[in-house]
């Protein structure tokens, strides 16, 4: 089994692993873990040889833990990977990539945050208010590694902008956050069916150029960000 590759779980106990069909392995002697997050590490290592990858369930989405690997190809990985990063290249090519993408970011919230403004198309008079909430979800929404709908590349952005602001007015102008929710299947998705649903209809009001109340959910929660 040490020469195959294979996708496992962590085990009951540390050190092991169990199989898809919850068969307990223990890694050889001459094994080591190695963790996931230094992706180019784990990349150059992985390809040196037969390895058990750990992962678990998350939100549906299987996340790595990290890799079972002979000692030795760890630490033939971790050399070359020094020596690529100690080379003054390296680092020019770092700085550049890392330009280009805070480049493509502040590219991409601008663009977000322009799509926001279209999607709420609130009037001149409330022309303001749009601003602030545009401004509110797109920060909120956009930092890379937020996890939220807008870092998503699956769907347009017309999408992820309606989602993130329905997101945010679930969680700024409601008491989603406080609410005692049965554990019953489906219940949640009830729940937030039925806030978004309240949610449209306060966006509707602005949209229609019809006056608001100084106590209306979405003033407040403006006013709370300010």
């Amino acid at each position: 089994m040490p020469d195959t590759t294979r996708i496992v779980k962590p085990g009951h106990k540390e050190g092991t692993v169990l199989t898809e069909d919850n068969q307990l392995l223990i890694p050889p002697d001459n094994w080591a873990f190695l963790p996931a997050g230094d992706g180019p590490l784990t990349r150059n290592v992985k390809k040196r040889g037969p390895h058990w990858q750990v992962q678990v369930k998350k939100r549906k989405r299987d996340i790595s833990m990290g890799i079972w690997i002979q000692k030795e190809h760890i630490t033939a990985g971790q050399k070359e990977i020094e020596e690529k990063r100690n080379a003054p290249e390296y680092s020019k090519r770092r700085e550049a990539e890392q330009k280009r993408r805070q480049k493509k970011h502040e590219a991409y919230v601008e663009e977000f945050y322009q799509a926001t403004l279209d999607y709420l198309r609130f009037p001149a008079q409330h022309a303001p208010i749009a601003e602030k909430l545009a401004l509110a979800v797109t920060k909120h929404a956009t930092p890379v590694g937020s996890g939220t709908v807008a870092r998503t590349s699956r769907l347009p952005i017309e999408r992820k902008v309606a989602a993130a602001v329905i997101a945010w007015m679930r969680h700024q102008t409601t008491l989603y956050d406080s609410m005692r929710i049965a554990r019953i299947k489906g219940k949640r998705r009830e729940v937030r069916r039925e806030l978004a649903e309240k949610s449209q209809q306060v966006l509707n009001r602005y949209r229609k150029g019809e006056s608001v109340s100084i106590d209306c959910p979405l003033l407040v929660a403006l006013t709370k960000q300010d």
